[in-house]
C-alpha cells in the first residue's frame, strides 16, 4: 500500500507535500527523481502546469502520512483502497509513473 495523488493534483502542482516528506519520494510532473523542482518552471511556460501532476513513489513512501495533510487541494489519500472511485485510474497513473506495475486488484 501506498499514498496516492489524484485528479485535485492535476494542473495545481502545489509542492508542500514535497516539503515536508522525509523520504523525497513525490516526484513529477515529469521528472522521476526530480521532487518537484521543475513545477516552478512549467508554472513559468505557456500552457504550463495543465494535465500534469505529482506523484509518489510506492517502493519508496513509507507511509508516515506527512504529506496529506499538507496538500491544499486534498488529492492525497493513504492507499488505494481509500481513492473514491471516480479517481480509481490514477492508482495505476501513479504506478505507471515511476514505471512500475499496478497491483492487479487496482488496475
Amino acid at each position: 500500500m501506498s499514498y496516492i495523488i489524484t485528479s485535485p493534483c492535476v494542473g495545481v502542482c502545489d509542492t508542500a507535500c514535497v516539503e515536508v516528506c522525509p523520504v523525497d519520494c513525490i516526484h513529477g510532473p515529469k521528472n522521476t527523481t526530480g521532487a518537484g523542482v521543475e513545477v516552478k518552471e512549467l508554472k513559468e511556460q505557456e500552457g504550463g502546469l495543465e494535465g500534469l501532476q505529482l506523484y509518489i513513489d510506492p517502493e519508496t513512501c513509507i507511509d508516515c502520512g506527512a504529506c496529506e495533510p499538507e496538500c491544499p487541494v486534498d488529492a492525497i489519500y493513504p492507499s488505494e483502497d481509500d481513492v473514491p472511485e471516480e479517481d480509481r485510474s490514477y492508482i495505476k497513473k501513479n504506478y505507471e509513473f515511476f514505471g512500475q506495475s499496478c497491483p492487479p486488484e487496482y488496475e
